[in-house]
C-alpha cells in the first residue's frame, strides 16, 4: 500500500480526537520520525493540540504555545510548510526561545505542514525527530498527504456545539464539548473573551502568558479557568 492508503487505513473510519490520536501515531511509523501532533490555529489565537502521538509529542506541541513560536505557529501565518533540518543550526534561530527549548528536549528537526479546511488555515501536523536532517521526499508527500487527512478531525472539532460554544460562552455547549479536552484552549479562549471583554488575540495573550509566568502547559491553565479554578480578571 502507499503511504497514504497505510495512513487512511490508520485512521480507519475514527472520528475527531480519536481519528487526530491514530493519524499522528501512523506518522511516526510512516514518515520515521519520533513524535507527531496536529495543532489548530484559528484567526491568529492558538486553540492548541488536537491530537499527539504521545505525550511527549504533546508536549512538544504545546511548547509553542507557551511560549508563542514555533513551527506551527510559523506554517499558519506563511500558509506554507515550515521545515527545520536541525534547530542548532542558524535556521533554528528563528525561533529564540522554541529553539533552545526543544534542543533541551533532544529534538533537532521539526516539520509544520499546513491543514487546510475549506481555504481556511486552520493548523498545522508538526512532525519532531531526535536525530537532525531532512525529511525524504517520499516522507515530505506522507506528510502532506497526512496534514490533509487531518482535516477530518478537524472539521469534527468544528461542530455545532462548537459553533454554538464560541457564540454563548456560558451555554451548555461548553460541557457537551468536554470530551474534546485536547481543545480546552480554544474553550478557555472563547471564556475569556465574555469574562474580560476583550478580543481572542488578547484573551489568548493572557492565557499564554499566564501559563509562561506560572511554568504550567497552556492546556492546564486552560483546563482551571474552564473549572473555575482561576479568574485572570483579578489575576
Amino acid at each position: 500500500m502507499s503511504i497514504t492508503e497505510q495512513l487512511l487505513a490508520a485512521v480507519d473510519g475514527r472520528r475527531g480526537v480519536d481519528a487526530a490520536d491514530r493519524l499522528c501515531e501512523a506518522c511516526v511509523t510512516l514518515l520515521d520520525v519520533d513524535a507527531a501532533a496536529i495543532s489548530l490555529v484559528f484567526d491568529g489565537a492558538n486553540f492548541g493540540t488536537l491530537g499527539s502521538s504521545s505525550p511527549r509529542a504533546r508536549d512538544c506541541d504545546e511548547l509553542q504555545f507557551v511560549l508563542g513560536e514555533g513551527p506551527c505557529l510559523e506554517s499558519v501565518q506563511r500558509r506554507a510548510p515550515v521545515l527545520v533540518t536541525d534547530l542548532a543550526e542558524p535556521a533554528g534561530r528563528r525561533w529564540p526561545l522554541y529553539g533552545p527549548a526543544m534542543l533541551g528536549k533532544s529534538i533537532h528537526s521539526v516539520s509544520a505542514m499546513p491543514v487546510v479546511v475549506a481555504g481556511e488555515y486552520v493548523g498545522a501536523l508538526d512532525l519532531f525527530r531526535v536525530e537532525p536532517g531532512a525529511l525524504t521526499t517520499t516522507q515530505l508527500g506522507g506528510a502532506a498527504a497526512a496534514a490533509e487527512l487531518a482535516a477530518v478531525p478537524v472539521l469534527d472539532l468544528l461542530d455545532s456545539d462548537l459553533q454554538a460554544a464560541i457564540a454563548e460562552p456560558d451555554s451548555d455547549a461548553w460541557a457537551e464539548l468536554n470530551a474534546l479536552s485536547r481543545a480546552e484552549v480554544s474553550q478557555a479562549t472563547g471564556m475569556l473573551v465574555a469574562q474580560l471583554d476583550v478580543e481572542p488575540a488578547e484573551a489568548l495573550l493572557r492565557l499564554r502568558a499566564h501559563a509562561y509566568v506560572t511554568g504550567n502547559p497552556a492546556s492546564e491553565v486552560a483546563r482551571d479557568i474552564l473549572e473555575r479554578r482561576l479568574n485572570l480578571a483579578v489575576d
